[in-house]
This record gives C-alpha cells, sequence and structure tokens, in this order.
C-alpha cells in the first residue's frame, strides 16, 4: 500500500510572462503566495499548463528553485521532468532531484507514441536512476499515446512510481486502473470536469488548472468529498463545472492565463507557438466568469 503523496488539490502553475517573453519571477512569486495563501495541497512547477517545451534550461531551474523555497515543508512540490527522449527526462529528473522537489511528475513520451512495453522501460529507466518518486502522467490528447490499466498494474509494482494524473477522459479505463491497482498506484484527476466522479471510484485529489484562480474552492471541494460529505463536495463541484469547461474553451494555458489577467493576477501572454485567445471563446469565458462575480 502507497500512501499519497498529498490528498486534495495540486495546482498545476502557470509560467507569467512579461510582455516582451521574459518569464516575470515577480509575478510568479506572488502566485506561489497566493496558492500557499488560500488552500493549495500541493504546486506542480514546470508542467503542461507552464509551457514547458518553451522554457529554457535556465528558466526551468530558477521556477522549480522559487517553487521549493517557498512550498519546502509546506506541502509537497512536484517538478515536471517529461520528455519525449529518456535520457533528456532522467536529466530533468536528476535537476528538479537536486533543486530539492518532492517528487518529478513522467509524461507519457509524446510524438515518439511509445507502445506499452516501451512506456514500461521508459519509466522504469527514469526512476531507477534517481532518488525522488515519480508520479506519472497519462494525457493521449497531447501525447498520443496512453497508458493502458494492464500497464498501470506493471508500473504500480516499482516502489518509486507513487501514482498517476490522469487525462486521458476515459472513466471506464480510470476506474479499470483503479480496480487493478488498488492502494498500490494513487490516482488524481488531471482533468478539473472529472474530479467528482474520479474521486467516487477511489481517487485522491486533482492536479487542477482551475486552481491557479480559485485554488481554495478546488480544496474545499476535494477534501470535502474526501472528509465524508460528498453531496456537499458534488453541489460545489457542479457550481463551478461551467468555469472549469470554460477554461478549456481554448488550448491550455491560454483560457486560465487570460482568466486570470482580467482578474489581475499578471499571467502575461503565451509564448509561440501559443497565441492569445480568440475573440469568440474568450467572449464565452467572459459571461461564465461574469456570471460567478469573478470580474
Amino acid at each position: 500500500m502507497k500512501q499519497p503523496l498529498f490528498t486534495g488539490s495540486g495546482t498545476a502553475l502557470v509560467t507569467p510572462f512579461h510582455a516582451d517573453g521574459s518569464v516575470n519571477y515577480e509575478a510568479f512569486d506572488r502566485q506561489l503566495d497566493f496558492q500557499l495563501q488560500n488552500g493549495a495541497d500541493a504546486l506542480f512547477v514546470c508542467v503542461t499548463t507552464s509551457e514547458t517545451p518553451t522554457l529554457s534550461q535556465e528558466e526551468y531551474e530558477a521556477l522549480v528553485r522559487m517553487a521549493v523555497e517557498k512550498g519546502k515543508g509546506r506541502v509537497p512540490v512536484v517538478a515536471g521532468a517529461g520528455s519525449n527522449s529518456t535520457a533528456h527526462s532522467l536529466e530533468l529528473a536528476l535537476c528538479a532531484q537536486e533543486l530539492g522537489a518532492d517528487a518529478v511528475l513522467l509524461v507519457t513520451p509524446y510524438y515518439n507514441k511509445a507502445s506499452q512495453a516501451g512506456l514500461v522501460q521508459h519509466f522504469t529507466y527514469v526512476v531507477d536512476r534517481t532518488e525522488v518518486p515519480a508520479l506519472l502522467y497519462n494525457v493521449p490528447s497531447r501525447t498520443g499515446c496512453t497508458i493502458k490499466p494492464e500497464t498501470y498494474r506493471e508500473l504500480a509494482n516499482h516502489p518509486k512510481i507513487i501514482g498517476t494524473k490522469e487525462a486521458g477522459g476515459d472513466i471506464s479505463a480510470i476506474a479499470e486502473t483503479i480496480a487493478l491497482c488498488g492502494d498500490d498506484l494513487p490516482v488524481f484527476s488531471g482533468n478539473d470536469n472529472q474530479v467528482v466522479p474520479i474521486l467516487s471510484l477511489g481517487g485522491k485529489g486533482v492536479v487542477s488548472v482551475f486552481a491557479n484562480i480559485l485554488p481554495q474552492q478546488m480544496h474545499d471541494i476535494v477534501l470535502g468529498y474526501l472528509e465524508g460529505d460528498q453531496e456537499k463536495s458534488r453541489r460545489q463541484f457542479l457550481e463551478w463545472l461551467d468555469l472549469m469547461n470554460a477554461l478549456f474553451f481554448d488550448v491550455n494555458p491560454i483560457p486560465v492565463k487570460e482568466a486570470m489577467n482580467l482578474m489581475g493576477m499578471e499571467a502575461g501572454p503565451c509564448r509561440l507557438p501559443l497565441t492569445a485567445m480568440g475573440a469568440g471563446p474568450k467572449e464565452k469565458m467572459v459571461a461564465v466568469m461574469k456570471k460567478h462575480g469573478l470580474i
């Protein structure tokens, strides 16, 4: 039986940029404070929502270092260390380990589209050569491959693979994974709009985009469910479901950065190849935000 790294809501942090495209470290520092003061149960830095493929190694290290300095000893800090190169993934994991991250997040290799056997060998290669534990990350809409339930069962045998972020969207497959792995593989929702269904199957929490703007609300939804008030959690989840969906009216993190900017949170623009949110989707998102009194 493996103890979850955390229970509740971990925030998949955005990377704020200045108008010239440079990292706005001052805004990131304020963002960390906001998260820690408003219910975040874990910090996920340099992950998908962070636009990590556009970050330099120097920027990666600076952001991880800042998150560790702020969060260490308060909440778990998880650094993204995924790559479509196994060797590069190991380099990132070793770097995150040296910087003091509590765990790394390892996405399935993208573009290469590894076989299930390749996934097992890829993840095992990295975790066998590091001391820090790893959470896996299944997001086939971005990577082109998926971790099957029986592959999860094999990977769950590794003592340093301590959970997975499931953003595959297939509730039936997630149910099968939990049935096969039980307490050997804590499962976290990788989709905000599926958090309560996954909790109902035995999930331990969420790695959330929505929590960038409303960390306390997502914390309350998850902890309320886990602590026994499922009906209140369900009501809160349904109350915010339209905004969770609105934050995906365009490619993540385009909408959440737009929402943060509208709320005065200084997320700045995205880096190319991501662009500003289209007028139509933005108008629809703004309407949802106004409905909830956020702007």
